[in-house]
């Protein structure tokens, strides 16, 4: 098992910290500040502790904006040693940010929860411990080239910040047709969970419905007239996602795409 140190105390960073620590390896977590942290963990707070260089992993948890200056203050203090494997959390940088780090003879890459690594002919064996602990806590290692690390973070926030804001949209526009709040969120968060069950079941493609997969012209054309400025334009936008996904004959398709222009 792995010796695995935590920078940042954040939910991702407690979160993954006690992962790996239920799948047996000996896990420190280092935070800004003192709080509570779940058993078996413990907190080093302040300065970098001085735990670092005994760690096999180093995961940094923090956020997108601060990897950068943290490998820079660990690459300044001679934290990090040759051998060890260093990861950042971020699913839109790539390695690169971590490139402070790069004379310390460390593995750099990673991990968002599937991960990129650096060169594996340059340290296989090393490299290997990043996806140990990833299939420790049920993850699926998977590399991705690092000019493609922002489309896959982009894709994951379609996947799921998009859905939780198409959710306040429908919520929205629920309770402007006068249901119940109550009402409003049991309707929606059944819509949603039956459409991601079929989209698991078939994909997307076969799991679409609604107008534009019956390719029902005068029903969009109402929703259009029901909206107003944004909610349209968002109408229309998904509208024309969905119409890429939908198999119509080339009259229905014309018809609906000269709608949504």
């Amino acid at each position: 098992m792995a010796a695995v140190g935590v920078i940042g105390a954040g939910r991702l960073g407690l979160s993954l910290g006690l992962a790996l620590a239920r799948a047996g390896h000996v896990v420190r977590v280092h935070g800004r500040r003192a709080k509570p942290v779940p058993l078996p963990l413990t907190l080093t707070t302040g300065a970098l502790p001085a735990w670092l260089r005994e760690m096999d992993v180093l995961l940094l948890a923090v956020p997108d904006d601060a990897i950068g200056e943290l490998a820079a203050a660990l690459a300044a203090q001679g934290r990090v040693r040759s051998g060890e494997v260093v990861l950042h959390l971020s699913g839109a940088l790539s390695k690169e940010a971590l490139q402070a780090l790069a004379a310390s003879g460390a593995a750099l890459g990673s991990l968002h929860p599937l991960q990129t690594l650096s060169d594996p002919a340059t340290a296989p064996e090393r490299l290997k411990a990043a996806t140990r602990l990833a299939r420790d806590v049920g993850l699926i290692p998977v590399p991705i080239p690092s000019d493609q690390k922002p489309g896959y973070h982009a894709a994951a926030v379609f996947a799921s910040n998009f859905v939780v804001a198409l959710a306040g949209v429908a919520q929205r526009l629920f309770l402007s047709a006068g249901l119940p709040e109550a009402v409003a969120r049991n309707a929606l968060t059944t819509l949603m969970a039956g459409a991601l069950e079929n989209v698991r079941a078939a994909g997307p493609a076969d799991a679409l419905t609604g107008p534009v997969a019956r390719g029902d012209v005068n029903t969009i054309r109402r929703h259009l007239d029901a909206l107003q400025d944004t909610d349209a334009e968002l109408y229309r936008a998904l509208s024309r996602a969905a119409l890429d996904l939908a198999s119509l004959d080339s009259d229905r398709h014309r018809a609906i795409q000269d709608l949504l222009r």
